[in-house]
């Protein structure tokens, strides 16, 4: 009952459903939906979201619309172990940014790959340290240019892997696991990357003629470069984009990788935004459609660099085959809203 209170304490009174503000500083439109536009919301399991939440709560980046002291309250009751539920539907006010009518969902996962410390045999496709010399934000090399062997012999090598493809998907993922041949491995996860705009090879087979827009998957494009290795290799270049990797020793085995909140992300409740529309650490419910449909109480903990736009979200299955064949269909449309503090919501909508 004292929690209760003092979310009731603190809860604002707020505009009525459907209440729509032009010009956010963001440049974005905003629309006030009730939580019974929600479909599933009755039924979702808030706590598991509200587990993923508490781990990030303290991090929640501002939006361009308001700012840190927002969430301070909010995560000081989040502390408290509250009714998820009435948490969510108390401190906070669904709100759907922008004016498109169908969001887009992808899917991600934490890959295991066979490599190596040492190159010898199978094991010949480098991952690699960032380079001292490229600065952020920097345009460098093109991975054509890396793929050449500029950064062989400068001790930048973390791993050998056996699979050119693996190597490339595991830069689209971000992060993975290296299995060593004597049964032990490590952890790596995103350092930074050479500066060029990723460009997708599943468009580029479309654009081709290879592939109709239905067939692309990950597993799909994996095939076909195995299948034609020379045209393959010439194909992940078409994306210049190369990213780096660092080691990871604080994660036990259970944790999921490190997401861009420098917290363990959560398999099927954590998602990689804009955060130029969605603000890190904030809760967002999605209703994706189509082939294994999702309704559900996510937190924004990630990005992605070719997660860009309103209505975007990449959602982190988990590690693993199983996992990674999920998120490698994962082609899905649907609606997705942002659930903001009541305080940002007075803000952008002050009549109420």
């Amino acid at each position: 009952m004292i929690v209760a209170r003092l979310i009731l304490g603190l809860a604002l009174i707020i505009a009525p459903a459907n209440v729509h503000a032009e010009t956010p500083a963001n440049g974005a439109s905003l629309r006030k939906v009730p939580f019974s536009a929600l479909k599933g919301w009755e039924t979702d399991d808030h706590a598991a979201a509200l587990r993923a939440f508490q781990k990030t709560c303290s991090k929640a980046r501002t939006a361009h619309f308001f700012d840190a002291d927002v969430w301070k309250p909010i995560c000081h009751i989040a502390k408290s172990n509250p009714d998820a539920k009435q948490f969510f539907e108390t401190l906070f006010h669904p709100v759907l940014v922008g004016e498109e009518t169908s969001a887009k969902f992808t899917g991600y996962y934490e890959p295991e790959i066979a490599g190596s410390r040492m190159r010898g045999g199978k094991y010949q496709y480098p991952i690699y340290r960032m380079p001292p010399e490229i600065k952020q934000g920097e345009v460098w090399k093109t991975r054509a240019e890396i793929q050449t062997g500029i950064l062989d012999g400068r001790g930048l090598e973390i791993a050998y892997l056996d699979d050119p493809v693996e190597a490339f998907f595991l830069q689209i993922q971000g992060s993975g696991r290296i299995k060593f041949p004597n049964g032990t491995g490590i952890r790596v996860g995103y350092a930074g990357f050479n500066g060029h705009k990723y460009k997708s090879i599943g468009k580029e087979l479309v654009r081709r003629g290879t592939m109709n827009l239905h067939q692309v998957s990950a597993q799909k494009i994996k095939n076909w470069v195995r299948k034609n290795p020379a045209a393959g290799n010439e194909l992940l270049a078409h994306n210049p984009g190369f990213v780096f990797f660092r080691e990871i020793k604080s994660l036990n085995k259970n944790d999921g990788p490190i997401g861009a909140m420098q917290v363990s992300i959560t398999p099927e409740r954590s998602i990689a935004v804009d955060p130029i529309y969605t603000p890190l650490g904030a809760p967002v419910w999605i209703d994706k459609r189509g082939r294994d449909p999702m309704r559900r109480l996510m937190i924004a903990q990630d990005v992605g660099s070719a997660i860009k736009g309103l209505q975007r979200a990449d959602i982190y299955y988990g590690t693993g085959k199983s996992a990674g064949k999920i998120a490698g269909r994962t082609r899905s449309s649907g609606r997705m809203f942002v659930l903001l503090p009541l305080e940002a919501v007075r803000r952008i909508f002050p009549e109420g």
